[in-house]
């Protein structure tokens, strides 16, 4: 971010104002991490901040300070849509398309309150008025312990805020496992521990909440896995009935898709499940080296993400849309091989 920018925002932020901070649709540990981060950053420069959820999310990242705070505009919209109107800035963080909000696009769009966007997905757009954008980083809760320090208030971070980025780093590294954790990102998870942040009791509180229920559906899905060895490609398909069977709640199948990557020779990993209330077959991309599921999804799937973990959709029925991945890969073996 540009130190013109940075200088315009600290200037903001030394007088209250009416704040909106917002995440994607089916907010992940990321984006509910980053917006809480922030939100309790603003709150000690008393600023009248909430953060605005377009809708519900896991169980597992409802422990965090200040969670009890944020507002799910699919079950609050007037009291939503009249916050977001009334907002003299708004922070999208997470994402870097107002579409990725699902219904509340309209009233981000027609908002006249200033946008900031914080992120590091590939190819914004140009909907904001100061941009922190890096896809180089690890997490957008990396992007936000780089803003608080840009801003020169490093020594603000506290156990609230340590707590909420040190969860999303953690999530979004894959428990710093994923090629985008570089030492810097070490290093600014160890000011968050020494700043407050529990490692083992986040560590705990996300990955450690299983219930019976989702650890049956892990072995249905483990079940349905196949390999597609001459593409080095592996997928995992649940079928709404499956999901059914097993008592599915929102994010039981999150990380699913990693198993399937974890093969031996597989560079190519993807999950598809059949969200039959929308009507979409929900698809989760994950890779190796420099094979790019982004745009693999942007080309094919109607999504987009990182190079090597990436969404999209589609609206055939489940076993169409495995055909039409299985028949799409053969135009990608050469450069699945080469990784």
């Amino acid at each position: 971010m540009k130190k013109e920018a940075i200088s315009d925002i600290k200037e903001l932020l030394q007088t209250p104002k009416k704040m909106v901070i917002v995440p994607h649709k089916n907010p992940d540990g990321d984006a509910i991490g980053s917006t809480l981060g922030l939100y309790h950053y603003l709150k000690m420069h008393n600023q009248d901040a909430v953060v605005i959820a377009p809708n519900d999310y896991p169980e597992f990242l409802k422990w965090m300070p200040g969670e009890d705070t944020v507002l799910k505009y699919d079950s609050n919209t007037a009291n939503c849509d009249m916050l977001i109107e009334n907002a003299d800035v708004i922070f999208t963080l997470d994402f870097n398309a107002l579409n990725r909000t699902g219904d509340m696009e309209q009233a981000l769009k027609a908002s006249k309150g200033l946008k900031i966007m914080i992120d590091h997905h590939q190819q914004p757009d140009d909907y904001a008025t100061y941009m922190y954008s890096d896809v180089r980083m690890s997490s957008t809760c990396e992007m936000v312990y780089n803003f608080i320090d840009m801003l020169g208030d490093k020594a603000l971070i506290n156990p609230d805020i340590a707590t909420c980025l040190y969860t999303g780093i953690m999530t979004d590294t894959g428990s710093f496992r994923f090629a985008s954790t570089t030492s810097e990102t070490h290093r600014v998870t160890a000011h968050l521990i020494e700043s407050g942040a529990e490692h083992s009791e986040i560590h705990n509180a996300v990955m450690d909440a299983n219930s019976f229920e989702r650890m049956q559906l892990l072995g249905c899905a483990l079940t349905n896995l196949k390999v597609i060895p001459e593409s080095k490609t592996a997928y995992i398909s649940l079928t709404q009935d499956e999901l059914n069977h097993y008592n599915y709640r929102k994010g039981d199948t999150e990380g699913f898709v990693n198993y399937a990557l974890s093969l031996q020779n597989i560079i190519f990993a993807a999950i598809f499940i059949e969200d039959k209330q929308n009507n979409i077959i929900k698809i989760s991309l994950r890779s190796k080296g420099d094979f790019s599921v982004n745009e693999f999804a942007r080309s094919h799937f109607e999504g987009g993400g990182h190079t090597n973990a990436a969404g999209g959709k589609s609206d055939l029925n489940l076993q169409e849309t495995v055909e039409k991945f299985i028949s799409i890969l053969p135009s990608y073996n050469e450069a699945l091989k080469n990784e």
